[in-house]
């Protein structure tokens, strides 16, 4: 498994517009493509980026999760949601061979939740974003993963 950089930031709320709908580990590969087209159907195709794959409420039991894709961009046919202010873990990767960004993605949330959390001071609030910019579209492509985190030690 790559080496990977964990970085803290702090970050004020965000409000972010798109489609959000149920899913779990089977269908979710599935499920970012629906709502992804659906949105970019509607999104002017110069709004591009930033764009935001987003996934809480996750339970390891069921393996559901909520998804939200969508960006900062408002439209009258999306939905809303806040992101909110506070402390989160900041993971910076590249696709595999140059476009299979699944394993990637995969491999840096397995770091973070199976490593990384349990060897430093912070607690997982269940959930995390894929951060897509003008750097995912670049011959060097990379996105950055976000997740929601909580010092423990306050």
């Amino acid at each position: 498994m790559p080496k990977f950089n964990v970085e803290i930031i702090e970050l004020d709320e965000i409000k972010i517009y798109g489609f959000s709908k149920r899913s779990n580990d089977k269908a979710l590969p599935k499920d970012i493509k629906e709502l992804s087209s659906k949105y970019h159907n509607i999104i002017d195709k110069k709004l591009k980026i930033p764009f935001f794959v987003l996934s809480r409420d996750y339970d390891i039991k069921t393996k559901d999760l909520e998804i939200f894709i969508g960006s900062i961009y408002e439209n009258k046919a999306f939905e809303q949601y806040t992101i909110p202010k506070g402390k989160f873990a900041k993971m910076t990767i590249k696709p595999k061979l140059g476009f299979l960004w699944g394993l990637s993605i995969g491999e840096a949330k397995r770091h973070f939740y199976v490593k990384w959390i349990k060897n430093n001071k912070f607690k997982p609030l269940n959930m995390e974003y894929e951060y897509h910019t003008e750097k995912s579209l670049s011959n060097k492509p990379t996105i950055e993963i976000i997740f929601s985190i909580l010092d423990e030690l306050k």
